[in-house]
């Protein structure tokens, strides 16, 4: 499953999701918490089922975020939306094992999850638990925005746009947890959708650093999102004439290409980026 970038829509507007279909988004995530208000989430269940149950023609991913697995509306999300099939189920304030085997009871059990996890403080020590998990994960990915309400802080963010030390740790965190579990790390949002110039720097950061995908909460933010974690042409043919170099060098542990000395994490970080740039 390619995600590099995931889509957030409204699951109380059908037609969001229509529209959503024909964007550029490796996947969707119909949403059932935030973007939904309490007494619309009965009618919203109801419309991402209709919609999963819909023929389509593509093969965009489809994921659905429920509710917290701690609060009383979970079960009533799957209940609806489980016989519809999503591709998978975002999670969110998710703490470790102990949440998934929660989702796990309520009838989860091959449909690969996103657990969001570091929404709240007991969160961020769960973050190397993932590992162990029994049910299938897409991958991990955290949100800025929950936990400092949860502790009472005024923003996760410095003046420049940048995040506050608590929550750089949150991020980097995660980037661990997921790598350390061998799945996708997935980059948080963006939130000023109309910023393309920052949100293209954001999610230059974010490949950078490690994390193999992003969410969106616009349309508009996918194509910079998808540049973003595409190698580039450059980057591909460089990391192949590294594998290829040691494929014709066997057994050699140094060796040099264009004056620069390579080793076996350069050879590592070549084949992953060849298999991120696979169709």
């Amino acid at each position: 499953m390619r995600l590099r970038s995931l889509l957030f829509v409204p699951g109380d507007q059908p037609s969001l999701m229509a529209k959503a279909l024909r964007t550029e988004a490796d996947a969707l995530i119909l949403d059932l918490e935030d973007s939904v208000a309490t007494h619309a989430k009965p009618a919203a269940r109801e419309a991402v089922a209709r919609f999963l149950s819909a023929p389509r023609e593509t093969d965009k991913a489809i994921f659905v975020r429920i509710n917290p697995v701690d609060g009383p509306l979970a079960a009533d999300d799957l209940a609806i939306i489980l016989p519809a099939r999503p591709d998978g189920l975002v999670l969110p304030k998710a703490e470790g094992l102990a949440s998934l085997d929660a989702l796990a009871a309520l009838g989860v059990a091959d449909i690969p999850v996103l657990p969001i996890t570091t929404e709240t403080p007991a969160a961020i020590f769960r973050l190397g638990d993932y590992a162990g998990a029994r049910l299938p994960l897409a991958g991990l990915t955290w949100g800025a925005e929950d936990l400092p309400a949860a502790i009472g802080a005024t923003t996760a963010r410095q003046a420049d746009g940048g995040y506050t030390a608590p929550y750089q740790l949150a991020r980097s965190l995660t980037l661990f947890g997921a790598h350390a579990a061998g799945v996708a790390a997935i980059e948080t949002v963006y939130p000023d959708f109309g910023d393309s110039e920052g949100l293209a720097d954001y999610a230059a950061r974010g490949r950078r650093d490690g994390f193999t995908g992003m969410m969106a909460i616009h349309p508009r933010q996918v194509p910079v999102i998808n540049a973003a974690f595409t190698p580039t042409p450059e980057e591909v043919i460089r990391a192949q004439a590294i594998v290829d170099l040691f494929a014709a060098n066997p057994g050699a542990g140094v060796l040099q290409l264009d004056g620069k000395m390579l080793d076996a994490p350069h050879l590592k970080a070549a084949q992953r980026l060849l298999a991120r740039a696979a169709p």
